[in-house]
């Protein structure tokens, strides 16, 4: 008798009837009666009996009848079981009256911790995952029939591929089969793609190839992990408005405008785990609010919400709100949160069912478009139109760490071991420097940071809360569009301020309260999600200093809306072809359309006018005009109005206005700051750029001809930017020191990608090996598999393109006064809703060391390999390509540490940059390397 054979013997028929798998209807495989969960602690003590009689995994599963991965899950869904039961029984010992320590002792813990664990809300909803994603499985079979449970499937239900595991066992152990089957490739005869169903009871495996008839899951997503299943998005709920107050600009409502107040603990307004959220709320079922929405503690009887505004009381209440678009998809005109944009509570009289406990719920009233720790991320450069502005010096630093990047970035690219990763990298790299010279970002500086800006009425004007930065030091705040130095605050940090932890807690993620004062100084930014870039700078121990000079006497109680808004009393007018028109001072304006453009023209006036040494009162009035701009579209101003007022078209003339060397006058961009991306019209380009000897590219350019609207004949063109076109960046400069530091940098960025091509054309391949594909054959035919599953989605993609289009098409004939930001939100909102009804996603292929192996010993053409590559995380792809790190330090990474250093990064942040050790870098500084 073989060794399983005896250990089975020990065992009696009882027993093993609880091995088999039990294949019942309902929802609970694991036994009958009032305790589900049964035969779950006996299952999993057993099966730990059979190991530690010297059985494997495998042959356990063996016995059973079951697979090592049935096993697994099986024992992962007896886990949670058991752990039910345990749950349930600390809480009724808790509701008894029993202390942790004694409920410890009657359960047979040796200390409390394991019963404060049991009682954790989290541990129980846990348990509870893999049976929600059954229950919404189970409910789209029942409305759909057969569902696609194949790779991918747990990222769109927004839960871990363990959870769907257990549940598609569960449901398996309820009668629902599962069948795998092949799909037979189109362009590559003989092979075949994966697919993995589940389906209604009785269906046979045949029914699968019915491919018509196969779904997806996208109707429902999990906002949290699996817990619950909902709609990817209902209709909003509406806030009666007798529950809202307003306070006005007389009421201090100026000092917080665009700030939504919530009562603490009320069910239908709660932000869930955030502090702070933009959101939007519905009111009335025809207007809406939009801002940041905080809790407040002092709230009049009656009104659970107050909306601060900059409006007088001569403006009724319901005019303050937004009017809702005539959109069911989007009636605020702005996304909202896929996941974790609207949620759920309790509530006896709601028409929604939780999937977990069953009880009836509502829809919340909170909308949001973003929350707590979705606007903190760090910013990798430093744009120009700050930059540019500050000192030479520093100017010359951000610039040279930029460069040093990218030479180490070359050096690792060109050490690579696969030629065709090589290649492609180079390709991209290549790419990135021409974009670098163009938009001329230098590098970051130390910890600066983006952050979402929060009034505070307490704080002083020297003052900021910012519990993400060092209590005490000093950081700037720069927004962007940036004017000038006269618009960047230097506060010093206070974190210990009362009202800064009530309103934005101990540890927001990514926000920090300054007052009104600094909100005007930072070209009036609004309290209703505008965020900030924050710089921790001259401090005493600070390596970084920051140029920030006084306010500009021009800038005081300058407001846009109150200088330049419509008249309300006004009716607003709209022509016979959608587009508004308003009223101000007897003058009739229409509405902006174009604000990019507009504020694009203005920018680049104020940078051109800095760098050319323009007076206080000149550049008071651009930046006037700036604020105006920025605000038209949305509120309505009259910037035309602006324009003439502040003498923008004399400022253009001194600032902007050159002759060439025909006499001819022109006004635009004078500077290579703002000349670098402005546009330029070249003859239309044909096909792929050629890569000339020395790297740089040029084209084929085809002469074409066309009639115009008006009847001439006109040669085809098409739109680049005057730094792309030019050799030397030089050629843009009016011959300013800081143009001159742009310059040297856009060269290099040039010369870098010029480099990088000449690389990319001299690497060679690896030679196909048809021996190699024989030895790798499992790895190459699973290799070609993935591929094929990438592939498919380029298909889904382009009917999703379609059908987006045809929706916005369809939304701009019905509503011809969009604007192009109404636009661009339709757009995104039309192509994500297409996506989820064709199926269309990105599918990654995840390559595993072993077909690593196989792709560098050749077994993998070098075409399917650049398709492989293209649908794949490329960084992950360097990693394996890299060779192991060796003792020494390139030469660009030792010039990176020191450009590191000299722009202020301590030790630990460059170490982390350049994933080495601390004492590395200490070796390097201190010479000792």
């Amino acid at each position: 008798m073989n060794r399983i054979a005896k250990v089975l013997s020990q065992i009696s028929d009882d027993m093993l009837m609880h091995y088999g798998v039990a294949r019942r209807s309902g929802r609970y495989p694991w036994g009958s009666g009032d305790n589900p969960y049964q035969h779950s602690g006996d299952f999993l003590s057993r099966v730990q009996s059979l190991k530690k009689s010297g059985m494997s995994e495998t042959d356990i599963a063996k016995t059973m009848g079951l697979t090592t991965t049935q096993l697994r899950t099986q024992m992962s869904l007896a886990k949670d079981e058991r752990r039910a039961v345990q749950v349930a029984t600390a809480k009724d010992l808790r509701e008894k009256g029993y202390s942790l320590n004694e409920i410890a002792d009657k359960m047979g813990f040796a200390n409390d911790s394991s019963v404060r664990s049991l009682l954790n809300e989290n541990s129980e909803v846990r348990m509870n995952q893999a049976k929600a994603t059954a229950d919404v499985l189970r409910k789209l079979i029942d409305e759909k029939g057969m569902i696609d449970v194949g790779t991918g499937v747990e990222r769109e239900l927004g839960v871990s591929k363990e959870k769907l595991n257990q549940a598609l066992y569960i449901l398996e152990m309820e009668g629902y089969p599962i069948y795998g089957g092949g799909v037979p490739q189109v362009t590559n005869p003989g092979k075949q793609t994966n697919i993995k169903v589940i389906c209604p009871p009785g269906t046979e495996h045949k029914d699968i190839y019915n491919y018509d008839d196969v779904h997806s899951v996208k109707d429902y997503i999990s906002y949290d992990g699996g817990e619950s299943f909902r709609k990817g998005f209902e209709y909003p709920s509406s806030m009666d408005s007798n529950r809202l107050a307003i306070r006005y600009k007389e009421d201090g409502g100026i000092n917080k405008d665009g700030v939504i107040e919530l009562r603490r603990g009320v069910q239908d307004l709660s932000l869930g785990d955030s502090h702070y959220a933009q959101v939007r709320i519905m009111v009335d079922g025809k207007k809406y609010l939009k801002g940041m929405a905080v809790y407040s503690d002092d709230m009049p009887d009656g009104v659970d919400v107050i909306f601060n505004t900059n409006k007088s009381k001569s403006v009724p209440k319901m005019e303050v709100l937004k009017d809702i678009k005539n959109d069911p998809d989007n009636p605020f005109g702005s996304l909202i949160k896929e996941h974790g944009g609207q949620s759920y509570y309790d509530d006896p009289k709601g028409k929604y069912t939780d999937p977990v406990t069953g009880k009836k719920q509502s829809l919340s009233l909170i909308n949001k478009r973003a929350e707590e720790g979705d606007w903190g991320e760090w910013s990798k450069t430093l744009p120009s139109q700050f930059l540019s502005k500050q000192s030479l010096s520093l100017i010359k630093k951000q610039l040279s760490l930029a460069t040093a990047d990218k030479q180490s970035e070359f050096d690792e690219i060109c050490s690579l071991t696969n030629p065709t990763v090589k290649k492609i990298l180079l390709k991209s790299f290549a790419d990135d420097c021409d974009s670098a010279a163009v938009h001329l970002q230098a590098a970051a500086l130390p910890r600066q940071k983006y952050q979402v800006i929060l009034p505070l009425t307490t704080i002083k004007d020297n003052e900021v809360y910012a519990p993400n930065y060092k209590d005490g030091e000093t950081v700037a705040l720069i927004r962007y569009p940036h004017g000038g130095t006269f618009e960047i605050p230097i506060l010093k940090v206070n974190n210990k301020l009362v009202e800064g932890k009530r309103v934005l807690g101990n540890t927001p993620a990514d926000a920090i309260g300054i007052n009104k004062k600094n909100a005007d100084r930072l070209s009036g930014a609004d309290f209703d999600g505008d965020t900030v870039m924050v710089i921790p700078c001259n401090s005493s121990k600070s390596k970084v200093k920051i140029t920030s000079t006084h306010s500009l006497k021009g800038l005081e109680d300058f407001d846009t809306k109150d200088e330049y808004g419509p008249d309300s009393s006004k009716p607003v007018k709209v022509d016979s072809k959608g587009k508004e028109y308003y009223t101000r001072n007897g003058r009739t304006y229409q509405r902006m359309t174009n604000t990019q453009t507009e504020m694009g023209k203005i920018s680049n006036l104020i940078t051109d006018m800095t760098l050319k040494g323009a007076t206080e009162p000149e550049l008071a009035k651009a930046v006037r005009h700036s604020m105006v701009v920025i605000d038209a579209e949305k509120h309505k101003l009259d910037y035309k109005q602006s324009e003439i007022d502040n003498d923008i078209k004399t400022l253009k003339k001194k600032y902007q206005g050159t002759t060439d060397s025909n006499g001819h006058y022109h006004e635009g961009a004078s500077t290579l700051i703002s000349r670098a991306k402005s546009e330029t019209s070249v003859l239309k380009r044909k096909g792929s750029p050629i890569i000339n000897e020395d790297g740089s590219l040029s084209y084929k350019e085809v002469k074409e001809t066309y009639t115009d609207k008006d009847g001439k004949i006109k040669i085809r063109t098409q739109k680049s930017t005057k730094m792309a076109e030019v050799k030397d960046a030089r050629e843009l400069s009016s011959g300013t020191p800081q143009e001159e530091a742009y310059a040297k940098y856009a060269n290099s960025m040039k010369s870098l990608a010029n480099q990088a091509r000449r690389e990319m054309v001299n690497t060679g391949k690896i030679a196909y090996s048809a021996s190699a594909k024989a030895t790798y054959q499992s790895e190459v035919d699973s290799l070609m598999g993935k591929l094929n599953v990438a592939l498919m989605n380029a298909p889904r993609e382009r009917q999703a393109q379609t059908i987006a289009n045809a929706e916005v098409q369809s939304k701009k004939r019905d509503n011809p006064d969009m604007t192009k930001a109404e636009i661009k939100k339709a757009s995104q909102q039309a192509l994500s809703k297409a996506r989820n009804s064709v199926g269309a996603k990105r599918t990654s292929i995840d390559i595993t060391d072993k077909e690593w192996e196989a792709i560098q010993a050749g077994a993998i053409s070098e075409n399917k390999l650049t398709q492989i590559l293209n649908n794949t995380n490329i960084d992950v792809v360097r990693q394996k390509a890299t060779p192991r790190a060796t003792t020494s330090l390139s030469t660009a990474k030792q010039g990176r540490i020191s450009a590191l250093s000299a722009s202020g990064y301590s030790t630990s942040e460059i170490a982390e940059a350049l994933g080495v050790s601390t004492s590395t870098v200490s070796k390097y500084l201190n010479g000792k390397e």
